[in-house]
């Protein structure tokens, strides 16, 4: 006869393989363009749908091309390239949870006409499943001694996602001739549990690059603040939480009012932001047993949970010089940066330390004298930042969210660039680990009955009361009731005595 069995829930995370795709994007214009001098672009995630080895979902790239006419005018057109993809993986099932995060490595501009721009993108999919893996463990019977211990697991309260509008006003005050763009990003500073609740504190950096009346390009950064309560159901103030964000672009909106010495720019900056909840529980779990009457065939599982650490924010500085190919025209000024991209290449733990790799992709539109033309460039830089990581799990696993901002580039010597920014990094941390619980147990061969009144016990040192009934199938408290003189675990070998009764 088998013992009978429960089951209890552990929160399992798993990062899912980063693959690549390619889209391909089309713009539609109705202008003559002479050059695109810049592309700006970012990917979101809109609509995830889960089933058995399988995520698929779609999402739009947004994507702002900065351009010139022939006769010199600068302008922006700006559109949403829709793309789909999914992940294989025999370990996805229905009902988990899934944060898939999309970054456009590249685009390349590979047609230009008078009615269509055609884009190749190659995006980077990563991302991770969230679930409650069941562990199975067996309850007493009725005959059979056990051993209970208490382990503490990280179960999976749930997950929850808010879409928010933050307002973003700068004032100009010089004469604007046109607004040519806004690009938007957002960071998370700081995540706290609540009862019910979660709250996310976060900063939303928005660049806007405007032409002034004297034909002047001028770049301004505005910095809002928020912190939003999000509602979950279950959370308390000892869970840990964890928070993506990002920005939908494609509803960003842009309200200009002018005044008589420049203008007024309102932004409303739709921003999303999930969270998933964890909170530590103890679980009372059968650690040995033994039966008096019949031996046992007893099974192990082992299982995998990941327990969730507390998120981490700061910011680094990056720069760097970048020299000009000889075939390109020498700088004589630089106009604007037309655009900033990132992309987070990997993010890893060494030495008390988080480390974020990536590539920064800037757009400068400079000036040359001797054509009076424009012309661009892409300043491609590689980066490592780190700031210290007070972590104590092994195996932990990091994953990094990066926005930058305060873009700032100058020539030198007429063909080379420095390049100098301010990134805002969050870096979540999560380690997993092995646990084990008995999980069946039956009942085989009844033991044969002992004909003897009393047993003398040759027990070791370092024995306890649970060792030595184990090893002579009794019940503990037998061995305590009748050695009361004995103090366990033994110090010393020492020979026990067992009196058993007889029943005629």
């Amino acid at each position: 006869m088998a013992l009978e069995t429960n089951k209890f829930n552990v929160a399992r995370k798993k990062r899912l393989e980063k693959q690549q795709f390619g889209v391909e994007c089309n713009v539609s214009t109705e202008i003559e363009i002479d050059k695109i001098l810049s592309v700006c672009h970012s990917a979101q995630v809109e609509n995830v749908e889960i089933l058995n080895g399988t995520v698929n979902y779609n999402g739009t790239i947004e994507v702002c091309l900065l351009y010139s006419t022939p006769d010199g005018e600068v302008g922006t057109i700006n559109s949403s390239c829709p793309f789909s993809s999914k992940f294989d993986d025999k370990d996805i099932k229905v009902g988990q949870k899934a944060h898939i995060k999309v970054d456009v490595e590249e685009c390349k501009i590979e047609n230009v006409t008078a009615s269509n721009i055609k884009l190749d993108c190659v995006c980077v999919q990563s991302g991770t499943i969230v679930f409650s893996g069941e562990v199975t463990k067996i309850e007493p019977g009725e005959g059979v001694c056990t051993k209970r211990d208490e382990m503490l697991v990280d179960v999976l309260i749930g997950d929850a996602s808010e879409t928010f509008v933050v307002e973003s006003q700068l004032s100009i005050r010089e004469p604007v001739k046109k607004v040519l763009f806004s690009d938007s990003q957002v960071a998370i500073k700081n995540v706290e549990c609540g009862t019910n609740f979660v709250a996310v504190d976060g900063e939303v950096v928005s660049r806007i690059l405007y032409l002034t009346e004297k034909d002047r390009f001028e770049t301004a950064y505005v910095t809002e603040s928020f912190k939003e309560e999000i509602e979950l159901e279950g959370t308390t103030r000892d869970a840990v939480c964890e928070a993506y964000a990002c920005i939908k672009k494609n509803m960003v909106k842009c309200e200009i009012d002018s005044q008589e010495k420049g203008l007024d720019i309102k932004l409303s900056i739709p921003v999303v932001v999930k969270v998933f909840a964890y909170e530590e529980k103890t679980e009372s779990v059968v650690k040995d047993l033994y039966s008096t009457k019949y031996e046992l065939e007893v099974s192990t599982e082992s299982f995998e949970m990941t327990k969730q650490l507390v998120s981490e924010s700061f910011e680094s500085k990056i720069d760097g010089s970048f020299v000009l190919d000889a075939t390109q025209p020498r700088v004589d000024k630089v106009m604007f940066v037309g655009g900033a991209n990132l992309s987070v290449t990997n993010a890893y733990l060494k030495d008390g330390e988080v480390f974020a790799e990536g590539v920064t992709k800037t757009n400068v539109i400079y000036l040359n004298d001797e054509t009076n033309s424009l012309h661009s460039v892409i300043i491609e830089l590689p980066f490592v930042v780190s700031d210290k990581a007070d972590i104590e799990c092994t195996n932990t696993e990091v994953e990094v969210d990066v926005a930058i901002c305060d873009v700032d580039v100058v020539v030198k010597k007429g063909r080379e660039f420095y390049f100098d920014a301010k990134l805002k990094i969050n870096a979540q941390y999560y380690c997993s680990q092995i646990g084990a619980v008995i999980s069946y147990a039956q009942q085989s061969a009844q033991y044969q009955e002992s004909d003897c009144a009393i047993q003398l016990v040759f027990a070791s040192e370092g024995q306890s009361a649970w060792d030595v009934a184990k090893m002579i199938r009794v019940e503990e408290e037998v061995i305590y009731l009748q050695n009361p003189e004995v103090v366990f675990p033994l110090e010393k070998d020492t020979n026990l005595i067992v009196y058993y009764q007889k029943r005629n």
